[in-house]
């Protein structure tokens, strides 16, 4: 009733890609924190998650969906190397990665499709089963400073379920599968928790004490399960479409979390999660609401606000996305925007957020790519500036096989190293990306990036980062809210350039 379908199912690839609107809306300017901590497993007090150190953080993430299809693997790596995405979205400041899969990829032998591995593309992906693949995105999602969070999004690759069993899914499996997950990434920090089962809608409720459609139980029994394998894992729970006889988003109705909280035995791991939508996805009576937008702050205060302002929980909305192609959709997701508190004033005391979505197939939202699985829909993008955050903590490990300066430590002064990847050539131009590390025993304050190229290339735009050229030596500095960096830590800026062709040229890094 209140959506219609969202995620296309791309056998192939760019064949099925549907045309995105231009946004009306101005974009906000980009900034976001200082670089913040994230270290270790996370778990929750009140409405904030806190770091292993006790410090809050703040999940500010993009979807990147394609498990739960039957590709059996996240879209676009028919177009582009599944590092480059990843980098793409540490330039632009997304912090982590929710990623949707159904059952079918924990099935024996499940193979992904629709993978490119030309030209040296997704190269250490070949003959890898699907677990086997999110083992990689997960490894270089660590070493870039990104989160995941694993989304029970479908039970099989057919489409999405009502409730968290069907027929040819039992519950039993369900479970058995998180519990499968949960012990795969034990010890692995860069998973920080699991979202049990996407958008549960009629009949399940919350608190009707039904074993068969009550959620809010179903998700006791699940969590309790991942948790006596994993017990540092974030429990995700998500909200129904009705409650006491008032319906919502699928997945978007917490109204009941009040009086029947989720419990499980191990304290201190709940996150409630709340999707929301504009008018591409589907209409709501409060769109037409002659107060509208300014009716929507107390919308989403009954629907799952509360929840943080009582400070019961986290919050985190999970999913939300537009084409953003109407005025009523533009004014919408500013709202939106500002109801989740911008980073600069409350940072980590904030709404948690993953936007819909990072792939630019999906039907009636549309994405933070463009069509051509490259280009960077800034309007849409900005809106997001102001909540963006901090990345986490590098979990080490190599680079992404680009031009690459290391500098040591310089025998304990400051010092980095800049990483240079081409994400995608197409003759007339390309785009790249440049991941700078601290290298050094102490954190950096700024740092400068510097390269020549051996042909006649020029810069066209730059994000998150600004640069001077002269010739064929270009400069990029630091933005104002990336300069900072801790020991071992990292972060990252794009470009646009052209003419293509003009490879991987050494770059120097320097830093104070």
């Amino acid at each position: 009733m209140f959506r219609t379908l969202r995620r296309a199912l791309c056998a192939a690839a760019a064949a099925l890609l549907l045309p995105l609107g231009l946004g009306l809306g101005l974009p906000a300017t980009a900034h976001a924190a200082p670089a913040a901590g994230g270290a270790g497993y996370w778990h929750t007090s009140g409405r904030q998650i806190l770091d292993a150190s006790g410090q809050s953080v703040r999940i500010a993430g993009i979807n990147w969906f394609g498990f739960e299809t039957s590709n059996q693997v996240v879209h676009g790596l028919w177009s582009r190397d599944y590092k480059s995405m990843i980098d793409q979205m540490k330039s632009l400041g997304y912090n982590t990665i929710r990623l949707p899969y159904s059952d079918d990829i924990l099935k024996s032998g499940a193979m992904p499709s629709s993978i490119d591995f030309s030209a040296g593309k997704n190269a250490d992906l070949q003959g890898l089963t699907s677990l086997q693949v999110i083992d990689k995105i997960v490894a270089y999602a660590g070493q870039d400073g990104l989160k995941v969070i694993l989304d029970r999004h479908r039970p099989d690759s057919g489409g999405q379920s009502a409730l968290w069993y069907t027929a040819s899914v039992p519950e039993s499996t369900w479970i058995a599968n998180l519990k499968s997950l949960a012990t795969r990434y034990k010890g692995n920090a860069t998973v920080i928790g699991i979202d049990l089962h996407n958008e549960p809608h009629d009949p399940a409720c919350w608190g009707c004490g039904d074993q068969a459609t009550d959620w809010r139980l179903a998700a006791e029994r699940a969590g309790n399960a991942v948790l006596s394998v994993n017990p540092d894992l974030l429990i995700f729970v998500e909200g129904i479409q009705t409650f006491n006889g008032v319906s919502g988003w699928w997945g978007g109705n917490l109204m009941g979390v009040g009086q029947y909280p989720v419990r499980l035995n191990v304290a201190n791991r709940v996150v409630y999660s709340a999707h929301d939508y504009a008018t591409s996805v589907a209409q709501q009576s409060w769109f037409s609401d002659p107060s509208f937008p300014n009716n929507m702050p107390d919308i989403w205060d009954k629907y799952w606000g509360y929840i943080f302002k009582q400070n019961i929980a986290p919050v985190w909305v999970g999913e939300f996305g537009t084409t953003l192609q109407s005025t009523v959709d533009q004014k919408w997701l500013a709202a939106l925007v500002s109801y989740l508190r911008p980073t600069s004033t409350y940072g980590g005391d904030s709404f948690h957020w993953t936007f819909w979505s990072w792939n630019p197939n999906s039907g009636d939202t549309g994405g933070i790519l463009k069509d051509d699985w490259q280009t960077v829909d800034t309007v849409k993008d900005g809106y997001l500036a102001t909540v963006k955050a901090p990345g986490f903590p590098s979990t080490g490990g190599g680079d992404n096989g680009g031009g690459d300066n290391g500098g040591g430590d310089g025998g304990g002064k400051v010092a980095c190293r800049a990483t240079y990847v081409v994400s995608s050539d197409w003759g007339g131009g390309f785009n790249a990306d440049v991941t700078v590390t601290n290298t050094g025993p102490t954190a950096i304050k700024s740092w400068k990036v510097t390269w020549t190229w051996s042909g006649s290339q020029k810069v066209t735009t730059m994000w998150n980062a600004s640069y001077a050229q002269s010739g064929a030596t270009v400069t990029a500095v630091n933005a104002a809210h990336n300069g900072a960096i801790a020991a071992n830590g990292s972060t990252a800026f794009g470009f646009g350039g052209a003419p293509g062709g003009g490879g991987v040229p050494s770059v120097t890094c320097t830093a104070s």
